[in-house]
């Protein structure tokens, strides 16, 4: 008996190993009801039943594994196995990260899918270059200005404190005279609550997730840019899965970002009219404006092709390319 006991421990210890489960973790650093971040709990749910739950993936929202600009450094340097970027944050570590902060280069979804098909190929190479994956990526809603005062030109907003969350945004202000006040998404609500922020640029998304309608009545919607959130991941922490979990991982990553688009176009209606709904106005801008925008954009596409360089140059034709 006491044999046959033994036997069945052993066989359970083996069936044990046979079933080798991996935890990774995957920092985010939106709130858990943001579009973004339920599409990653889809996924992190599509992979456990992919893979039978040899793959457990816990996202932490929110920032609260690891703050937004840490997430990158986190993932290189296998704190984390994977985690979510607003590609954006890092333009001042390489401008290409920067094409889609760009204001009026793309201003469309469509626009925007075309500038994203342009920049894979180089952030791959980057990201590679860096021991790590580039997984997929989403964009955000188009880009308004949510303000307290109603705004005709661009002269409107000098010396408003304007929210900065990257190194795009801060030269937006410097261009319209706004004074720039660094501030990420977790921290907003209470940035706007104390005064410290009094205007921004951001989606509907953003100033839904925030409650920005309780201390700001105007968004006017510029349809500016469409800044993509990315997910990345650790290479050697990918290498070390076996051949099925790492297809399984890649598949539920294409159908995310399938999905990802669908539902931040959607919900772009969705969030203004929510938004509306709040008692917020939602504006469509001046021609002068407008125009006033389109300058700064101008403007800041000459700033960057110049630190981009070659690669820069390379990326513009490839998405201007009919």
């Amino acid at each position: 008996m006491r044999f046959q006991l033994t036997l069945a421990t052993a066989a359970l210890a083996l069936a044990g190993t046979s079933f080798a489960q991996t935890k990774w973790d995957l920092p985010a650093a939106y709130p858990a009801g943001n579009f973004h971040t339920e599409n990653l709990s889809r996924f992190a749910a599509d992979v456990d039943k992919a893979t039978s739950g040899r793959l457990k993936i816990t996202v932490h929202a929110n920032a609260s594994l690891f703050k937004a600009p840490e997430i990158k450094r986190a993932v290189q340097g296998g704190q984390a196995q994977m985690g979510e970027i607003l590609l954006s944050n890092y333009s001042n570590e390489w401008p290409i990260f920067g094409a889609d902060g760009l204001p009026f280069l793309a201003d469309s979804y469509d626009a925007s899918m075309k500038l994203y098909k342009a920049q894979r190929p180089l952030m791959e190479r980057k990201l590679a270059e860096q021991g790590m994956l580039l997984l997929y990526a989403v964009a955000w809603p188009p880009q308004g200005i949510y303000v307290k005062k109603p705004i005709s030109s661009a002269a409107d907003l000098k010396g408003v404190k304007w929210r900065a969350y990257n190194p795009a945004t801060a030269r937006i202000a410097e261009l319209v005279g706004a004074q720039p006040v660094t501030v990420q998404a977790a921290e907003l609500s209470q940035a706007l609550a104390t005064g410290v922020v009094e205007s921004y640029m951001s989606s509907g998304s953003t100033g839904y997730d925030s409650k920005t309608y309780e201390h700001i009545k105007y968004f006017y919607d510029t349809q500016a840019w469409l800044p993509k959130n990315a997910v990345i991941v650790n290479k050697a922490a990918f290498d070390a899965l076996d051949k099925p979990t790492q297809a399984a991982v890649l598949k539920a990553g294409a159908d995310a970002e399938t999905r990802g688009w669908a539902v931040s176009q959607q919900k772009n209606t969705e969030y203004l009219d929510l938004l509306k709904k709040n008692g917020m106005s939602i504006v469509a801008p001046s021609p002068q404006l407008k125009a006033d925008m389109k300058k700064v954009g101008d403007t800041m596409l000459s700033e960057w092709l110049q630190k981009a360089g070659p690669e820069g140059q390379v990326l513009v034709g490839a998405y201007k390319k009919p």
